[in-house]
């Protein structure tokens, strides 16, 4: 299988430039197999529980828990939107109102 992964928003680009250069090949990785892998296992990539189509993508380094929030759009197509290093077990609101919010306008804007 080959998903194709694309950004709405600059959420996931600012994230992303500011982090260490293990930690962006850590998400590489991650991103990488979520193209690739035909069924991808549940530690990388999960549907969000109370949501409409908001998956998170789990990223586990050595120091933090990175989920990146995304939704998929023409059955391959993965849009990655905004991010937080977790510190709890339990998803904050706001980052998920955000999610929320950029989903709505990506999909607004293809009308």
């Amino acid at each position: 299988m080959q998903r194709r992964i694309g950004f709405y928003g600059e959420y996931f680009e600012n994230f992303y430039i500011i982090q260490s250069q293990k930690v962006k090949d850590k998400i590489d990785y991650v991103l990488d197999i979520i193209k690739h892998v035909d069924l991808i296992p549940i530690k990388f990539l999960k549907h969000i529980e109370g949501t409409d189509g908001l998956y998170e993508i789990r990223v586990k380094t050595t120091f933090k828990i990175i989920r990146i929030f995304c939704f998929f759009d023409s059955g391959n197509l993965i849009i990655l939107t905004n991010c937080i290093e977790k510190k709890s077990k339990k998803t904050p609101k706001e980052p998920l109102e955000v999610a929320n919010k950029l989903k709505k306008e990506y999909f607004e804007s293809k009308k």
